[in-house]
């Protein structure tokens, strides 16, 4: 039992780590919102991907709860910045 999760845990790595190489776009985003800022580097087969994965990972630094992390990601990003695009 313990081996067939570690196989299994091992195979999801590798999965993972395919998947993040496979990565087309790779962006920096920074967010600011009431008065805190926070950046984060995301990466997606996407452009939009990318861009939403960032932003979501900015605005859950720096707002709490539902309706602020919504109005977060409902924010102009500070600055983007694109670390890699075809």
């Amino acid at each position: 039992m313990i081996a067939v999760f570690v196989i299994a845990m091992a195979a999801l790595i590798a999965y993972s780590t395919s998947r993040a190489t496979a990565a087309k776009y790779k962006v920096k985003i920074c967010m600011a919102f009431h008065g805190q800022t926070a950046c984060k580097v995301a990466s997606a087969v996407s452009e939009t991907g990318a861009l939403r994965t960032a932003t979501e990972g900015a605005c859950a630094d720096i707002a709490s709860g539902v309706t602020e992390t919504v109005s977060c990601q409902n924010t102009s990003p500070q600055s983007v910045s694109w670390l890699k695009k075809p």
